[in-house]
């Protein structure tokens, strides 16, 4: 392989990784299993896409925000000071703000001209939050940041479920609280890892306003609270393949917050985290499978 195509391709990873697109893949993921739970005729191939691609960009564009709007910032920890505008490899122009904003609108415009004006609504509520609610408002002023930024994730179930229904129904209201009540213990557990970069770049996490210790058991029990919510879909029209999977990873999820708030070491605050990830992923695929079953 030639240097130049080495080069191009290290700049295409770099400017990928500048949109986020590993989040922004799994933000539409949660967007489709809105969709695919809500009961309704299938709307077609074309708005599923267009409302999929929606909910891609939108979020992409957020993430881009977020880091150009840390950029001065980022170097303070080691999980973002390889960022591209930290490290210079991508120049931050106040053109690249232009690009996020020309992203956001087509995806909105695009959801509201081929899905509806509802599913374009959460469309935009998505990535506002975590654009402006969570990356200017909040993260540097309250430990309820990534509580309230938690809403973007959320935004994307019910954009999803619009799609087939404006008018959204109890199931998918609650896979997207699911989604809420995910985010918080999911963060914080992270949040318990890196706690002194957290605190050496002056981000107010949560472990670094109340210290490790109570922070695990806040952990803990919002694990506790995610757990028993998802089980609520059962009484609204969920099979027993979600169930299943609602119940084996929450259980799992459940456990490793215990182990974390008993023992609160980066090791076992990295093994919630991890379990949260598996939690997650078990119940949209069980909630996927599921509806497509029955």
């Amino acid at each position: 392989m030639s240097s130049s195509t080495k080069n191009a391709l290290h700049l295409t990873r770099t400017i990928l990784g500048l949109f986020k697109l590993r989040i922004g893949v799994m933000i539409m993921i949660t967007a489709l299993v809105g969709l695919v739970v809500t009961p309704g005729p299938f709307i077609g191939w074309y708005k599923v896409i267009v409302m999929a691609l929606a909910v891609l960009v939108s979020s992409a564009s957020a993430g881009a925000f977020n880091q150009y709007y840390e950029r001065n910032t980022d170097h303070l920890m080691a999980r973002t000071r390889s960022r591209a505008f930290v490290t210079g490899s991508v120049q931050s122009s106040s053109g690249w703000l232009v690009v996020m904003a020309v992203m956001l609108t087509v995806a909105v415009a695009a959801a509201a001209w081929v899905v509806n004006i509802t599913s374009a609504v959460f469309v935009f509520l998505g990535a506002f939050f975590y654009a402006i609610v969570y990356t200017v408002w909040l993260k540097r002023r309250s430990w309820l940041n990534i509580v309230v930024g938690g809403l973007a994730g959320s935004f994307a179930v019910l954009a999803g479920a619009a799609a087939v229904d404006p008018v959204i129904g109890p199931l998918p209201f609650l896979m997207a609280m699911v989604l809420f009540l995910w985010t918080p213990p999911h963060f914080w557990s992270l949040a318990i890892a890196s706690e002194a970069e957290y605190a050496a770049a002056g981000v107010p996490m949560l472990p670094v306003v109340v210290g490790t210790h109570r922070a695990a058991w806040v952990v803990f029990w919002s694990t506790l609270a995610l757990a028993v919510t998802a089980l609520l879909p059962g009484w609204f029209g969920a099979g027993a393949i979600y169930m299943v999977g609602a119940l084996a990873g929450g259980g799992f999820f459940v456990y490793k917050a215990w182990l974390l708030a008993r023992k609160p070491t980066r090791k076992s605050a990295m093994g919630s985290f991890f379990a949260s990830l598996i939690q997650l992923s078990l119940l949209l695929l069980a909630a996927t499978v599921d509806s497509l079953v029955n």
